[in-house]
């Protein structure tokens, strides 16, 4: 991929993440972070046993604990700088745009992606691309950021501060999306099998610091995750789709 292949926004978004891959990983071990990649990792990894691609993988934090029941497992993201911290994990990864993919048809038997879609503007077309990249009877677990959420309430009234203070979230395009708009995005030649919820309940991150909140707080985030009557209201919505 080439500069003269990315659009104005794919290439905010690009220097964007290449600058922040110097402090990505700062914080994301420990607390909130730690806990929501683990409920996402959960959520996948029961589809993850043959070839498996990560669309947006970033430093590879996701896809290195993916790749250990998988049969291959492959990584692509927007960044060079980020994609640079993944290939010193020794996971094998690619530069590549979600919208774009340069796999052949049905080539994975599972396509997961946390933390990216909702960065993406051309959503239908990435979705399509995903799909098609996915073998008949294969799934996608893809993330996306739900509007109806006590997370993205705090955001509007309180936004929060970048963990990188040289960045601005509003640098890169943000989108917040109801299940029924996650549904009127989604291929003819997949159906919506699941719908998790994921960080439902806690306020801000820095819960997730304080010892005493700690475990009662993860405890709850894991509980309310399996309730059918809160995955709705969780801050980012996850949906397990096959394809047909």
């Amino acid at each position: 991929m080439t500069r003269d292949h990315l659009s104005s926004e794919q290439a905010r978004a690009r220097r964007y993440y290449d600058r922040f891959s110097a402090t990505y990983e700062r914080h994301r071990h420990e607390g909130y972070h730690q806990l929501i990649d683990t409920l996402e990792v959960e959520l996948a990894q029961d589809y993850c046993h043959g070839r498996v691609l990560e669309a947006g993988c970033g430093t590879g934090l996701i896809l290195r604990r993916l790749a250990v029941g998988a049969r291959q497992a492959v990584g692509i993201d927007l960044s060079s700088n980020m994609l640079g911290w993944a290939r010193n994990r020794g996971l094998a990864v690619s530069q590549a745009s979600v919208d774009a993919l340069p796999f052949a048809d049905a080539h994975f038997d599972a396509v997961v992606s946390f933390k990216v879609l909702a960065h993406v503007e051309p959503i239908t077309q990435a979705l399509h691309e995903l799909a098609r990249v996915t073998r008949a009877g294969g799934h996608l677990v893809l993330e996306f950021y739900n509007r109806h959420s006590l997370r993205h309430l705090i955001k509007r009234l309180r936004p929060t501060p970048h963990a990188d203070s040289a960045l601005r979230e509003r640098d890169v395009f943000t989108r917040w999306d109801t299940l029924d708009d996650i549904r009127g995005y989604l291929p003819a030649d997949v159906d919506l099998v699941a719908v998790h919820g994921v960080r439902v309940l806690t306020p801000i991150p820095a819960v997730h610091d304080i010892p005493l909140l700690r475990d009662a707080f993860a405890s709850a985030e894991r509980a309310a995750a399996a309730a059918p009557l809160l995955r709705g209201l969780g801050g980012f919505l996850v949906v397990v789709l096959r394809k047909r």
